[in-house]
């Protein structure tokens, strides 16, 4: 799917979801077999099938249709209700992991991240297009394990956003870290460990004065 700002055509015209689907697959593909140097929106074009003034009504540059086209990708990740926390963060690293091995993303995040350490303008829009969108799991899992009395229910609302940035920010470093960086292999057996260590300090924090 594909629903950000910049996927709105900007002649006011009906947008095609399959072309718009072609032409970020296009993109991913373009990127394993070219780099990021060598991509171009011409090259895009050409691999989905449309002019490339259908791209430019759509992305105004390649660092928006890239951001786009990996974005996309994340939007994949869900979070099934399995019972308790410790099973829900398990399979969503799981899954993560998956999700980072996979060529496309591999080589896609890696390209708009390493780019946006340049361009401010970038970096913004990877928050708003796949960091803040990828919140949702986080919120969700929290809201669940509260419901099921795992984790005590918010003694502060002003303090929410800020502990679930922080545990985003654990969960996504870390795999990220893990499976781009190191290159070490997210396992169950480390999965497990990892989760036990997230929850201990969930706990810790909710009991802190």
């Amino acid at each position: 799917m594909c629903s950000r700002t910049s996927s709105r055509s900007r002649t006011g015209r009906p947008r095609s979801t399959e072309a718009d689907a072609a032409i970020l697959e296009a993109t991913r593909a373009a990127l394993v077999e070219l780099g990021w140097s060598k991509l171009t929106m011409g090259d895009v074009a050409g691999r989905a099938g449309v002019a490339k003034t259908t791209l430019y009504r759509r992305w105004a540059s390649k660092n928006e249709l890239v951001v786009d086209a990996v974005a996309v990708l994340f939007d994949e990740l869900e979070l099934p209700d399995l019972g308790s926390l410790r099973a829900d963060i398990e399979h969503v690293v799981l899954q993560f992991a998956a999700l980072l091995q996979r060529p496309e993303t591999k080589t896609a995040l890696m390209a708009v991240v390493a780019e946006s350490t340049r361009d401010e303008p970038l970096r913004e829009r990877i928050r708003a297009s796949i960091v803040d969108r990828q919140k949702r799991l986080v919120l969700e899992g929290r809201r669940r394990a509260q419901d099921r009395g795992e984790l005590p229910a918010d003694r502060d609302p002003e303090t929410v956003d800020g502990t679930d940035d922080l545990i985003f920010d654990v969960i996504a470093g870390a795999v990220v870290h893990r499976a781009l960086v190191s290159a070490e292999p997210v396992d169950e057996e480390w999965v497990q460990r990892f989760t036990a260590l997230l929850i201990g300090g969930l706990a810790a924090a909710a009991t802190a004065p």
